[in-house]
């Protein structure tokens, strides 16, 4: 099981990124018991452990950025074909995970949130 102090550092990360960003109703929550940031009720990205984070995205995009960066993006058999890519925390500065946060934002939320 993954250190909660980890998880925690973790997910401050994220929280302040989102925050930085302005990305409107992004809460905490829970993805399969795993510590996660929801918009509308959607798991937008959440810990697998501490240092890999699942993140919602679009397959085509997923496909793309795990060409352009495999050290920073990747998947399992279980991501295969989903919307959902893995990103190594420990690798990715805050800039780039800024981004994907965004992206995952914009793919996940409803569209009153998005006005």
């Amino acid at each position: 099981m993954p250190d909660p102090k980890h998880l925690e550092r973790g997910l401050a990360r994220l929280n302040r990124l989102v925050e930085a960003r302005g990305l409107p109703g992004v809460v905490p929550a829970t993805h399969e018991a795993a510590p996660a940031l929801a918009v509308a009720g959607t798991a937008l990205a959440w810990l697998v452990d501490a240092n890999t984070l699942a993140l919602a995205c679009p397959v085509d995009q997923k496909v793309l950025l795990m060409d352009i960066s495999p050290d920073l993006y990747f998947e399992t058999e279980q991501q295969v074909g989903k919307d959902v890519m893995l990103i190594h925390l420990d690798r990715i500065g805050d800039e780039e995970l800024s981004l994907r946060l965004h992206d995952a934002w914009e793919f996940s939320a409803p569209e009153k949130l998005k006005k």
